[in-house]
Order: structure tokens, then C-alpha cells, then sequence
């Protein structure tokens, strides 16, 4: 394997939203007001997080319609959930727990489907030889990425791509922070044996 090359995921998404003290601020002033029932403020809100709903979504659903699905139920549950939301200020991780658990949802969803599928059947993946080898790469990614338990991948994607704190991975999955950076590392070990063994087979 190359061990110059990043391991870098699928974005398909905005940059991570701005951590700094100003941008909580107005976030948490964006929250209060939709509380209030101020629709362009929760407007804002889904501008501002959307895209990297999105993004985690994707990581965790084979399919793009679930994972669009997925993350569309989440801002409507927030909606409705905001009245008695209370705690401004870990409202990125109660935003991730919402949908981390309609991602499970859509998964067993896809799983139940996945057994009227012939094995071995992957849809829409093009073949090998019509990629250049970046786009090979990322491919070997996405399906490492796939092959790990949920619970592992999930909290690979909220530490390494979404950068929560464990202390917000926490309140999002209601895991220990200790099994958390189990998952994580079991996860890395994993993703780093699984994507050796394809470098190798390839020759790299």
C-alpha cells in the first residue's frame, strides 16, 4: 500500500460548519429563534448542517434516496422536537443523534430489502477499468467503509469525518465515551488492514 496517500472519504459536501465562538453564538441564536417558531431561522439551520447530514448519511446508507431520505426525516423530527429542546448547547450532537437513529432505521431497512437481492449483485457500480486511480481508491473506501458494523462505522464518521468531541459522540449515540474510542480504533484497524490487503492485491 502507499503509505503517502491520505485515506480521504467521499465528501460531497460543503466544508465542516465554523466551530468558532461567533459562529456557536449565532447557532445557538438561530436555534432560539426557531424555537420561537421563526422559520427562516430553522431555515438557516438546515443550510448550515445540511450538507454535512448529507455527507454522513451517505457514508452510512448504500443508497443515495435513503440516505436524501434519511436526512430529510431528521429536520422534519427536529422541527417538530425544538419546542422542547433544551439543550442549546450540544444541539450538534442532538442534531446527529436524530439522525443516526433514522440512518439505522433506513440500514435495516436496506438489509431487509437486500434479501431479495441475487449475491453478489452490486448496482450501479461501474467497472474497474473505466476508473482512473483516484476514483479506484475512493471506491475501495466506500466499500471498506461498508464492511465495517454499524455501530464501528458510525463512530469512525462522527470522530474522523464530522470531528465531534467524544464527549458529543456521547450524548449523540448514548455510548460510553470509553466503548466509543473502542469502536474508533477497532474501526481504523480495520479500514487500514482491509485497505493494505486491496493495495497489495493490486500491486501497488
Amino acid at each position: 500500500m502507499n503509505s503517502s496517500r491520505p485515506l480521504r472519504l467521499v465528501t460531497d459536501a460543503a466544508e465542516p460548519v465554523d466551530r468558532a465562538p461567533s459562529a456557536a453564538v449565532e447557532r445557538n441564536l438561530l436555534v432560539r429563534a426557531a424555537q420561537r417558531g421563526d422559520v427562516r431561522a430553522f431555515a438557516s439551520l438546515v443550510d448550515a448542517y445540511y450538507a454535512r447530514c448529507l455527507r454522513f448519511a451517505l457514508h452510512m446508507l448504500a443508497s443515495r434516496g435513503d440516505a436524501e431520505e434519511a436526512v430529510q426525516d431528521t429536520f422534519v423530527r427536529v422541527y417538530r422536537a425544538l419546542p422542547s429542546y433544551v439543550e442549546r448547547e450540544s444541539f450538534e450532537p442532538w442534531l446527529f443523534r436524530i439522525l443516526a437513529n433514522r440512518c439505522r432505521t433506513a440500514g435495516a431497512r436496506e438489509r431487509r430489502r437486500a434479501e431479495f437481492v441475487e449475491f453478489g449483485e452490486v448496482p450501479d457500480r461501474p467497472s474497474e477499468g473505466r476508473h482512473d486511480d483516484s476514483i479506484a481508491w475512493r471506491e475501495e473506501i466506500e466499500l471498506a467503509l461498508a464492511a465495517l458494523p454499524t455501530e464501528q462505522r458510525e463512530a469512525f464518521l462522527m470522530r474522523h469525518v464530522e470531528d465531534l468531541s467524544y464527549e458529543d459522540m456521547s450524548i449523540a449515540t448514548g455510548a460510553g465515551i470509553s466503548a466509543l474510542k473502542m469502536r474508533v480504533k477497532r474501526a481504523c484497524d480495520f479500514l487500514r488492514l482491509r485497505l493494505t490487503e486491496d493495495d497489495d492485491a493490486r500491486g501497488r
